[in-house]
């Protein structure tokens, strides 16, 4: 299960975008820009062609597939008829690894200075629930941990849990992972306890680096309480539509905002990973 942000603030929280102050004088710090490229051609077409027929989009018990090759919609959105959301992007990253990506997800959310890196423009804190990284090196140093996170998604401020699971929980073959990998999580609020969605960033290597194949499923049917029952079971998935009211601009700025935040850092994942992967 997973748990909820406690009330008492963090003294580390930073609720401001950006670097201020002191924030820049880490190690890491001078990866840090505000200068982000522009949105890459094929997710600016995803955004103007708009929502598609939703079975052009991979079904949440069909993630396991993309192991297989080639989806319908590599870069697309919908909104399905339960009022749930999907999205898709694929995003080509020369001289990066799929390893450097199990790096990145277990070392960033210690320190929201770090998570800044990823979306200057909209990042603003990170935090694991259990504070403690001792220990833990490659994928479990983030596979059963939760990760709170405060981000713009568009111009709305979503406070989110984020707790990662094992590929296998999905249904993906993990025997098949040895050279790509699969970042799996199930997502929802940070301060009630409701979940509202799945990820995946499956991550396979490419003649000159990789290439990230991003899914998300929000809402409608996705919603779940975190503490099953028979009443909350039929009233959440309701009621989380009624709150979350998501449409196609929602999955749209969601599109937006992981081409922004995985084209910028694979600019200088290598580089990060080089200094420090062997933390």
């Amino acid at each position: 299960m997973s748990p909820t942000r406690a009330a008492k603030p963090d003294p580390t929280r930073r609720p401001y975008l950006g670097y201020r102050d002191h924030d820049g004088d880490t190690p890491f710090g001078r990866y840090f820009t505000q200068e982000m490229a522009p949105l890459a051609e094929h997710a600016a077409q995803a955004v103007t062609v708009g929502a598609l027929a939703p079975p052009l989009l991979t079904a949440l018990e069909d993630a396991p597939d993309l192991l297989d090759g080639e989806a319908t919609t590599e870069n697309g959105l919908t909104v399905d008829a339960d009022g749930s959301i999907v999205v898709a992007l694929r995003t080509p990253m020369p001289g990066v690894t799929p390893a450097m990506w199990d790096w990145w997800f277990g070392w960033h959310g210690s320190d929201s200075r770090r998570y800044k890196l990823w979306h200057p423009r909209a990042h603003l804190y990170a935090h694991w629930d259990d504070g403690d990284d001792a220990g833990r090196r490659g994928r479990n140093r983030y596979v059963g941990r939760t990760s709170f996170v405060d981000e713009y998604l568009g111009s709305t401020l979503a406070k989110a849990s984020i707790r990662f699971v094992a590929p296998a929980e999905l249904g993906f073959d993990e025997s098949r992972l040895t050279d790509q990998t699969a970042i799996c999580a199930r997502t929802g609020s940070s301060q009630f306890p409701v979940d509202i969605g799945w990820l995946v960033h499956h991550v396979r290597p490419t003649d000159d680096g990789c290439e990230m194949r991003s899914r998300f499923w929000l809402g409608g049917r996705h919603a779940a309480p975190r503490t099953p029952s028979p009443v909350l079971d039929r009233v959440v998935p309701r009621a989380a539509n009624r709150a979350l009211r998501l449409t196609a601009r929602s999955a749209a700025d969601l599109l937006v905002h992981c081409a922004q935040e995985m084209g910028h850092l694979a600019g200088f994942l290598a580089e990060l990973h080089a200094e420090f992967g062997d933390e």
